[in-house]
């Protein structure tokens, strides 16, 4: 009889390895990358036992040969408890920890003795095995909040050595229990592993998921646009329904995701209550728009709330299509609105410009079409494709609370597949889906990509712009939502001015190109302008100042939500903020700076640019070190050991290997020792034992010349 394929996971288990452990392993035996559940051969299976148990043996007999260890001691010094001491503590934890699943109970119960005889032999094996033998270089990615296990499982170590270790600086912990980030870097010191810590827990996309088939998707519109000027209106003729007549005032109170079918062509249409929700999601980092609609009133013209509209559509960097509402109306006049969009770098066809620009009404339907196969084609240029199979992956448009339903979400999904029962993670909510429906209300038994959907079912009220990921499993799902939640509110309860104009110098973007971006409020055009131009005028080959906003009056909460959005200080001149927008901005950790006389405006500017300029590096030499005995070690590498001649060696040093006056290499210092002991720094006419990173060619006579970089601010 045939043996039976597992699937990934499947096999994992019964290995007692994780599915990325095993799928690192297959990969490093050369067989094909493949998803969780995914099937792997009876013959890969043997491969990766086989793998495991030589790996096993070469363990043993290593640890047989190598000699017991002792651990060079740490700058920073926790309080160590008696070995006595620590082995008590690590059995009892080891007594509390069972790796294999929960089975299911028969009738008789289970013997406790057979569990405290484990973990007794557990402990004793543990007890057996050397301590602290020193390992090769590794990286690892973190992140903060972990548990011990999942911690264990990155930094490739057993559990119990990550609780031996904390129990040694006097911090007890169980399996289960979760890390601060000052923790889990000490912890990296004492296992030589280099860490990458993420922002926040994401969920990986695996191989699998990155080759599937990419199908082309319905394009998003966000309609955009002054208020009172006709958005809902001119959606309600091309949705052909009376979302208009339901609104409170016949102004949009909130977002709506909508699906218009267009003959064979569907598109999704979001309706936004002025800019916010828009701002908030492209500040969480979500794209979910790809087209926006801008509109203006024939009658009416640009109006501040226009400009800020192009403002946000430019900074999110979304192909613009104008509609100009209202063209029915005998007071409209089209021509002045296009005339006035050239004044925002908006160009007409007409004109000589790339922007489709067309004279519409909501009410009579008047060149409704020409809009929508003006849409179709700015799409067909995009190329919009998104892969069907797989797990579904979306952004949050709209949440709200029924009081018959609980709690609503609106999604747009942007990839795979949802259905009804999926389990999902999205923020710090994590849950199955219990329903799904239309904007309609109708029922829904699946949602592809460019498909907006209520759902039903999520935990709390989630803000625009989070991501929502349908996961495998639920226990992974509740772990990495609980991590989120303990990460968001450490966030929250760090209290530091995120985009004050110091903070900013501190946060340069990647890239040899910086930019300094400033909203800018004024209490006439004619300052306004003056001050555009001269902030503008600051810029120079390293370092850019983009005012992306400018506009007259106090200064809203709309101005906040567009700072935020994009990384900017606000500037107002001859103007004060609003109470709402002054505490968001407090909320949110946004700098608003208010000024009388234009020159001390222009002066912080200055100041500002100046900081965000690399600073000036020069070599400070420290001293000079002959090699007189080399020492190779196992897993460890090449230690100098060395006689320091004139200067100093410190620990964060870097070096230059000479040998005949002829430069090897430059490098770092890995380690600094003197008689087996860590040590940060040794004076001339001393002797200490140095390894250098990275590089194992050393001989006796080679001379060593260390060197630090100092960097130097510019003025």
């Amino acid at each position: 009889m045939a043996a039976r394929k597992l699937k990934l996971f499947e096999a994992a288990e019964k290995l007692k390895l994780s599915s990325e452990a095993l799928g690192r392993m297959m990969k490093g035996l050369g067989f094909k990358e493949r998803g969780y559940t995914s099937y792997i051969t009876p013959e890969e299976f043997e491969a990766v036992k086989a793998k495991l148990r030589e790996e096993k043996q070469r363990i043993k007999r290593s640890m047989k040969k190598s000699k017991p260890f002792k651990r060079p001691s740490s700058a920073r010094k926790p309080r160590r408890l008696s070995e006595e001491a620590v082995q008590k503590a690590v059995k009892k934890t080891l007594a509390r920890m069972d790796h294999k699943r929960p089975k299911k109970r028969s009738g008789k119960r289970a013997r406790p003795a057979r569990k405290t005889r484990r973990a007794e032999e557990q402990a004793k094996i543990f007890e057996q095995q050397p301590q602290g033998l020193p390992r090769a270089l590794r990286e690892a990615t973190v992140s903060e909040y972990m548990s011990v296990s999942e911690l264990a499982h990155a930094f490739e170590v057993p559990p119990a050595e990550i609780v031996k270790r904390c129990v040694q600086m006097g911090v007890f912990v169980t399996i289960n229990q979760r890390l601060d980030m000052d923790t889990i870097s000490i912890l990296a010191e004492e296992f030589n592993v280099k860490i990458e810590v993420e922002e926040e827990p994401v969920l990986q996309e695996t191989a699998e998921e990155e080759s599937l088939e990419v199908k082309t998707r319905p394009p998003v519109v966000v309609v955009l646009g002054h208020v009172d000027h006709g958005k809902t209106t001119l959606l309600d003729y091309i949705r052909k329904t009376r979302v208009a007549a339901q609104e409170a005032g016949m102004i949009t109170q909130r977002i709506g995701a909508y699906t218009a079918q267009i003959k064979d062509f569907k598109i999704v249409f979001m309706d936004t209550p002025g800019h916010e929700a828009f701002t908030a999601m492209r500040a969480r980092g979500a794209s979910v728009a790809d087209i926006a609609v801008l509109v203006v009133a024939a009658d009416d013209g640009i109006k501040p709330q226009t400009i800020e509209a192009i403002d946000h559509a430019k900074a999110a960097d979304l192909p613009i299509i104008v509609a100009i509402t209202k063209s029915d109306l005998k007071t409209a006049d089209p021509d002045k609105v296009k005339s006035q969009l050239t004044e925002h770098n908006i160009l007409a066809e007409e004109y000589g410009g790339n922007t489709i620009v067309v004279p519409v009404s909501g009410i009579t339907g008047d060149a409704v079409d020409d809009l929508l196969d003006g849409i179709q084609v700015t799409a067909m240029e995009l190329d919009l494709k998104a892969p069907y199979e797989g797990r579904a992956k979306g952004v949050v448009v709209e949440a709200k609370l029924d009081t018959s339903k609980g709690t609503i979400t609106t999604i747009i999904v942007k990839r795979g597949t949802l259905h009804r029962t999926n389990l999902y993670i999205c923020g710090e909510w994590s849950g199955r889906v219990r329903e799904m429906t239309d904007e309609n209300g109708k029922r829904l038994a699946e949602a592809t990509p460019g498909t907006p959907a209520q759902v039903l079912g999520v935990g709390g009220i989630v803000e625009p712009g989070e991501t929502f990921e349908v996961v495998a499993s639920e226990r992974d799902a509740r772990e990495l939502a609980q991590r989120r939640k303990l990460m968001r509110r450490e966030r929250t309860l760090a209290s530091s001015s995120k985009l004050s104009l110091e903070a900013i110098q501190q946060q340069i973007q990647e890239g040899n190109v910086k930019e300094l971006r400033i909203v800018l409020k004024g209490d006439v055009y004619g300052s306004v302008e003056a001050l555009t131009s001269s902030f503008e005028g600051l810029s120079i080959e390293e370092v850019k100042v983009g005012v992306i906003h400018a506009g007259v009056g106090a200064i809203n909460v709309n101005d906040v939500n567009l700072a935020e959005a994009s990384e900017a200080v606000i500037i107002g001149f001859h103007v004060t903020a609003h109470a709402d927008a002054r505490d968001q901005a407090k909320r949110e950790g946004i700098e608003i700076r208010t000024y009388k006389v234009i020159y001390d405006a222009i002066d912080d500017i200055r100041a500002a640019m100046l900081g965000m300029l690399e600073p000036e590096e020069e070599e400070v030499s420290l001293g000079r070190a002959e090699v007189r005995q080399v020492f190779r070690v196992s897993r460890i590498g090449t230690i100098a050991g060395s006689y320091v001649t004139e200067g100093k060696v410190t620990r964060d040093a870097k070096v230059r290997v000479y040998r005949s006056n002829n430069q090897l290499t430059e490098s770092e210092i890995a380690s600094l020792q003197r008689f087996e002991k860590s040590v940060k720094e040794v004076e001339a006419g001393y002797e200490c034992g140095i390894r250098i990173s990275e590089w194992d060619d050393l001989e006796e006579g080679d001379t060593l010349e260390f060197y630090t970089i100092v960097k130097r601010e510019r003025t």
